[in-house]
């Protein structure tokens, strides 16, 4: 005897699974909630709320980090913006707009030229938490590394990765006076650089965060995740942590595990540990 099964004796999984199916092989066509709906004999308030619960985001939300990842690939497939937003099904090219700011907080535009007419300065210094790589534009600081090894390959490779038009300077002389703002070595304060990142919202919301924990004070995942007002994200914030291109000027070495415990630190917890105690040692002698 053989069984088969019907629509009606799917589990929510089975139909999940097949509403994403649906939707990545109609990226193009934009279909809508009542389609996809439609496609599994449900009630769109109903699909609404399984799809919700199994994947964690709407259907809508769903399509739209789809279309975003399509247009990625075109638009690195030197589309033009026009030509994606038509070929992805949109109604106009605001539409892509949109996406592309609402989630990578940049324009279509700024995603396809990824550095194109930029010029990046870029040097090494010695800082007291050792030799740090520094990376400019006319626009703010981009990249900020520690490193032990004099061999900088791989932080160059980096920066290219994330801005692979623009032109690499070596300019120590323009990278000395982030050093020295960093650093109150003038009469500059750091407060007075100016930042210049590209990540996506999320990231960049928590990036924000990071810069209002004052020297001195630490917080934890959590308290940053209430803080964007998104509980229960702590391990998305850490992966967010993780990703500051920018050391020390955006804190990521104040954000501590909930215990207490110093936690991880992309350039090495002794380096976080003695950041902390070097600012806590400025507070005392203020």
């Amino acid at each position: 005897m053989t069984c088969s099964s019907s629509k009606s004796d799917a589990t929510d999984y089975d139909r999940v699974a097949e509403a994403i199916t649906f939707i990545t092989d109609r990226v193009c066509e934009q279909p809508t909630l009542e389609e996809v709906a439609d496609h599994l004999n449900l009630s769109p308030y109903h699909f609404q709320r399984i799809f919700s619960r199994w994947a964690g985001v709407s259907p809508k939300k769903y399509l739209q980090v789809l279309t975003l990842e399509q247009a990625k690939q075109l638009l690195s497939d030197s589309k033009s913006v026009l030509e994606t937003s038509n070929i992805l099904g949109l109604s106009s090219s605001s539409r892509l707009y949109d996406h592309f700011v609402h989630m990578e907080a940049v324009t279509p535009g700024e995603y396809k030229a990824q550095g194109t007419g930029l010029t990046i300065e870029f040097g090494v210094h010695n800082t007291p938490f050792g030799n740090a790589f520094i990376a400019t534009t006319p626009r703010g600081v981009c990249n900020i590394a520690f490193s032990e090894s004099k061999d900088i390959s791989e932080l160059m490779e980096d920066l290219r990765q994330r801005w692979p038009h623009a032109v690499l300077h070596e300019s120590q002389h323009s990278t000395q006076k982030v050093v020295a703002a960093m650093f109150r070595q003038t009469n500059d304060s750091k407060s007075s650089l100016s930042l210049y990142v590209s990540g996506t919202n999320f990231q960049i919301n928590v990036w924000k965060a990071l810069l209002r924990i004052p020297p001195g004070s630490v917080a934890s995942y959590a308290q940053i995740a209430n803080f964007i007002g998104q509980p229960g994200s702590a391990r998305a914030i850490g992966h967010a942590v993780g990703a500051n291109p920018i050391a020390y000027l955006i804190p990521c070495h104040r954000v501590i595990q909930a215990n207490g415990g110093l936690g991880g630190y992309h350039w090495g917890t002794t380096r976080k540990q003695v950041m902390l105690a070097w600012e806590h040692a400025r507070l005392q002698m203020a």
